[in-house]
């Protein structure tokens, strides 16, 4: 499966915001929204860079005040790795665990296009692993 019929599944939500914001409206859409990571853009919208909740536990233990008021482009991950919506699932996998990070942002010609989470993944993973269960149960019962 391509990353384009995931997320034609999934849907293309996206959370950003623009690199100038702050880190506590950043805080608060994660909250609110329930979410590990918002992408960070310019004001053309391209994608500057991701920020996680793992980098806001970093910097809180650099600086423990003062520092939710600040820009985000201080606090978030700059060298973004990205995808393509012809990418493969497969693709995806691989840079997850090689990379070791949860969030993939697919970018296609310099436009953000959605993006795709470890769990997303998973839960993909386990469909096609139950499909496949219940087409083997298929053949042996008609066998």
């Amino acid at each position: 499966m391509s990353v384009a019929n995931l997320l034609k599944t999934k849907g293309n939500t996206i959370y950003s915001l623009h690199e100038d914001a702050s880190l506590r409206e950043a805080i608060l859409i994660l909250n609110t929204q329930n979410i590990g990571v918002v992408l960070i853009t310019d004001k053309q919208g391209s994608l500057t860079g991701i920020l996680s909740e793992r980098d806001i536990i970093r910097r809180a233990l650099v600086q423990e005040t003062g520092f939710r008021d600040e820009p985000v482009s201080k606090t978030m991950t700059k060298k973004v790795k990205s995808i393509t919506s012809d990418a493969s699932i497969d693709d995806v996998m691989f840079l997850m665990t090689n990379s070791r990070f949860r969030h993939v942002p697919v970018v296609d010609n310099g436009k953000i296009n959605g993006l795709i989470s470890i769990g997303d993944v998973v839960k993909l993973k386990i469909a096609e692993a139950e499909n496949e269960a219940a087409a083997l149960r298929d053949y042996i019962s008609a066998g």
